[in-house]
């Protein structure tokens, strides 16, 4: 070979070397460095954030129970009430009138049943056993018959009635011949007379006018009014009106003294003696009674009458009081519907306790397992950001609230303590909710991990003592946005590597509600 092939030679092989050295450089140049972490033991706590509405425990919608019109208007939106505390008086009048006459029929009910109750008075046995013996008397006679002595009063009786007719029908002749005929003709000189007298006084008061001639005419004309009518009675004959009515009066004596005497004759009839007999019977009944006291019967209707007429009372009175709406609670007024002068007849006022608030938030179906009663939470208001405060889960619905929908939720209720705030009922507010915590477990980075989703499996680079890795399956417990604890496969101190060109999405992603 010669000398100018070996320095062709030599020249391609200084270019390959070149080229092999560059190479390398290169290739060192771009492999990346391996990031590796260590498996320690520290605590861990999982969180999920949520939203909901600042709302009372408590609140109410007061209404009036009937029509009527407002007289008082007591508060106004925003005021804070105690309870008891006037909020709208409706007119009373009407309602007052019938408690007055519901208490008015409770006192007659209540003097009925004790009347009832009351024992019988010496006074009041002594007048019934009285009313007896004069009721069997009075059946005793009937049976007896009439007596001599009854019989006798009874002919006496109609020859008295008898009597006095004779007397009016001698009255009524003696009326109707007493004028004669020398009465008539005296009257008749006497109306001439007068009338005579009457012509004289009518020309001495033309001749000669004034007042005592023109008196005298006037007595001389009644003077012959007087004497005409004086004959014209006589004329007429006498009266007989009264005389008449007399004779017809001791007829009907007559009559009625005589059936009472054949009455008496014929005895007691059948009717007769049943009324007295009846008579007798409820004499008995109403001493026995007085003596016996009442029956339980009654005794039961006079307390039912009571009761209704305190029920009706109860009725009235609550009717009244409900005219005067008043805060049933503490609280803030929330809405005012009436105004004076307006008739009511539905909602007046709404009242809600500011003491009764709580952070009410609602839950999917897939997160509500999460949860669970006393978790502690940071909560914060839309409207006051900056501020934080303490709360906990303290109750969580056991049903659905939307259970017609496709989507279902559960409220989740939290204690709500903020009361340097004002009240703003549904204010939105965000909390922070611790859902998981543990205490001196094994940890690892999210981006140590590399899931086999399909295989439901989990897996992590294990670096060896010559500085290699040998991938190793692990069980995972809690995990939140940065770390996941291991459950099995590792140790305290292990060095893992950071797998970050495996996608690590299903660790890092946020947990329920984006926390």
């Amino acid at each position: 070979m010669n000398k100018k092939r070996w320095l062709a030679l030599g020249t391609v092989f200084t270019i390959l070397a070149a080229l092999l050295i560059s190479c390398t450089a290169t290739n060192s140049s771009a492999a990346p460095e391996t990031e590796t972490a260590v498996a320690t033991i520290g605590d861990l706590s999982a969180s999920a954030t949520a939203s909901g509405q600042v709302l009372p425990q408590r609140e109410a919608v007061l209404t009036a129970s009937s029509p009527a019109r407002v007289t008082t208007v007591a508060v106004r939106l925003g005021d804070v009430v105690q309870p008891g505390d006037l909020l709208v008086q409706l007119d009373s009048t009407d309602l007052q009138f019938t408690v007055d006459n519901a208490a008015q029929t409770v006192v007659l009910a209540q003097a009925r049943l004790d009347n009832l109750l009351a024992p019988a008075t010496d006074a009041e046995i002594a007048s019934a056993q009285a009313a007896l013996a004069s009721a069997q008397t009075q059946l005793d006679n009937l049976l007896a018959g009439p007596t001599e002595t009854e019989i006798a009063l009874g002919e006496t009786a109609v020859a008295s009635a008898q009597a006095q007719l004779n007397a009016s029908v001698a009255d009524l002749n003696n009326s109707q011949s007493s004028i004669s005929q020398s009465q008539i003709t005296a009257a008749e000189a006497n109306l001439l007379a007068a009338q005579q007298q009457l012509d004289r006084a009518i020309e001495i008061n033309e001749d000669n006018p004034n007042e005592a001639n023109h008196q005298a005419r006037l007595q001389a004309e009644q003077a012959v009014a007087n004497a005409q009518a004086q004959l014209d009675t006589l004329q007429a004959g006498p009266s007989t009106n009264a005389a008449q009515s007399s004779v017809a009066a001791a007829n009907a004596r007559v009559a009625g003294s005589q059936i009472d005497l054949d009455s008496t004759l014929a005895g007691a009839t059948a009717a007769n003696i049943a009324n007295a007999e009846a008579a007798v019977a409820q004499a008995q009944a109403n001493l026995s009674n007085l003596q016996a006291g009442p029956t339980t019967e009654e005794i039961r209707a006079a307390e039912a009458e009571v009761a209704q007429a305190e029920l009706t009372l109860a009725e009235a009175q609550e009717a009244l009081a409900d005219a005067s709406i008043v805060a049933p609670f503490a609280g803030v007024v929330t809405a005012v519907y009436v105004s004076e002068g307006e008739i009511a007849s539905g909602p007046v006022v709404e009242l809600v306790d500011s003491s009764s608030l709580e952070l009410v938030l609602s839950v999917d179906e897939v997160d509500i397992g999460s949860f669970d009663v006393g978790q502690p939470a940071i909560v914060t208001l839309e409207a006051w950001p900056e501020r934080e405060f303490d709360s906990e889960i303290v109750t969580i619905a056991p049903s659905a609230s939307n259970q017609n929908s496709a989507l279902v939720t559960y409220e989740v209720h939290l204690a709500y303590q903020a009361d340097d705030l004002p009240t703003l009922i549904g204010l939105t507010a965000n909390a922070n909710l611790i859902t998981a915590q543990r205490e001196d477990v094994l940890l690892v980075p999210n981006a140590a991990i590399t899931p086999d989703r399909a295989a439901g499996k989990y897996f992590v680079d294990v670096q060896q003592s010559d500085g290699s890795f040998r991938q190793v399956e692990v069980s995972i417990g809690l995990r939140d946005g940065e770390n996941t604890q291991i459950t099995a496969g590792l140790v305290e101190g292990d060095v893992l590597r950071l797998v970050s060109s495996q996608p690590t999405e299903e660790f890092n992603r946020p947990g329920p509600f984006g926390g």
